[in-house]
């Protein structure tokens, strides 16, 4: 029986050697640049590690969300190029710029912002394009007037045009494949505007790995880094790739009730027989789906068992029949499937959501302990 540290409630096991092999292993697959993507704090995962393992397996480049998240990383340590691509309206950029950041640029404002921030040396930048998903980026109309000014400033010194980039809805292939039409045609007007961005980048890793026409010169690497598929049909051990984060919880109170036993707010569960109550130290405060309630898989010494009843604030139950469980042992919510325990797929499954989410959501009360470095 696997046994939790005394005084550990609940944490999060990060390998940053399992994000390492899948940036190695995804960037010879697919044979171009990589931009790994450690946004939302790393998806949960922490950014600086995430960062720094993702660097070690080959990653050329890293990007955010936002401009906070970036300046953090700089204040890290992190001095890999690095990318920020949503902006708060009217943000000013001297700070990002002092601190040698890319900026994605969505429209001609922010290009012109970009330009402002310029304190003698030009301002990286790469320019969003709309392709059909219906965010952020240049619309189609403006290409023209967005492109000729990227080159104007582009000639004065002012920025430098590193990249354009868009993103893809993963919805079909007929889909995806006309984006990509329509972001070769937003390439091409640039070209023919006199710039010479180095970078084209849409696919991430949806498209990243199952559609090479979509890799071009350059990917963005989001949840695959983090060992997990963004397929329904594929598992991470198909894709060659490694979950990175095992989140475990300690039992906190075991307590044997009969028959007919109402279990958690709601009684959603009520025991069929007399059996063994296992508490668990985690909850929705903690980013357990309250959702997955009476579906959640938890492994408790090599068996794995559902939630019973409601997901609370701070704790849940599973229901253990006649299992032998005691106050400390360890409970494995999610982790790596080759050794045992559930994966975060299964969770988003229970939860009726995408493993994405399920990773990104475990809140900061979780402490997260390095392994593999």
């Amino acid at each position: 029986m696997s046994r939790m540290p005394d005084g550990v409630a609940r944490e999060a096991v990060i390998d940053v050697a399992a994000i390492e092999h899948n940036v190695r292993h995804l960037k010879a697959l697919i044979g171009t640049e990589v931009i790994a993507v450690v946004k939302a704090d790393g998806y949960g995962h922490g950014a600086e590690r995430s960062a720094r393992a993702a660097l070690r397996g080959g990653a050329d480049r890293i990007a955010v969300a936002d401009i906070p998240e970036a300046l953090a990383l700089r204040a890290a340590g992190v001095d890999a190029p690095l990318l920020a691509w949503l902006h708060a309206p009217n943000t000013s950029f001297g700070e990002a710029a002092a601190a040698n950041l890319e900026l994605g640029v969505s429209s001609l404002d922010q290009l012109q912002a970009a330009a402002a921030a310029s304190n003698g040396r030009p301002v990286g930048i790469h320019l969003k394009v709309e392709t059909g998903l219906g965010r952020n980026g240049i619309a189609p109309a403006e290409y023209g007037t967005v492109f000729a000014e990227a080159a104007r400033l582009e000639a004065a010194g002012l920025v430098e045009v590193i990249g354009v980039f868009s993103h893809l809805s993963n919805t079909t292939p007929d889909d995806d494949r006309a984006a990509l039409s329509r972001f070769t045609v937003a390439v091409a007007g640039a070209e023919s505007a006199g710039l010479r961005p180095r970078l084209r980048h849409i696919a991430a890793s949806h498209a990243a790995i199952d559609m090479p026409a979509a890799r071009l010169n350059c990917v963005r690497l989001g949840v695959s880094i983090y060992g997990l598929s963004p397929f329904a049909d594929r598992s991470s051990a198909d894709l060659g790739l490694r979950p990175a984060m095992t989140l475990r919880g300690a039992v906190a109170a075991v307590r044997r009730v009969p028959a007919g036993h109402g279990v958690s707010y709601g009684y959603l569960h009520r025991t069929a027989s007399e059996s063994t109550l296992a508490l668990i130290s985690l909850g929705y405060a903690d980013g357990v789906p309250r959702a997955a309630s009476g579906g959640g898989p938890v492994s408790i010494d090599g068996r794995t068992f559902l939630v019973a009843g409601r997901i609370a604030m701070d704790q849940f139950v599973v229901d253990v029949g006649d299992a032998n469980v005691a106050v400390g042992d360890e409970a494995v919510l999610f982790g790596d499937p080759a050794t045992g325990v559930p994966s975060a797929s299964a969770w988003a499954d229970a939860a009726g959501t995408i493993n994405y989410e399920i990773v990104t959501r475990i809140g900061p009360r979780v402490p997260r302990r390095e392994v593999g470095a």
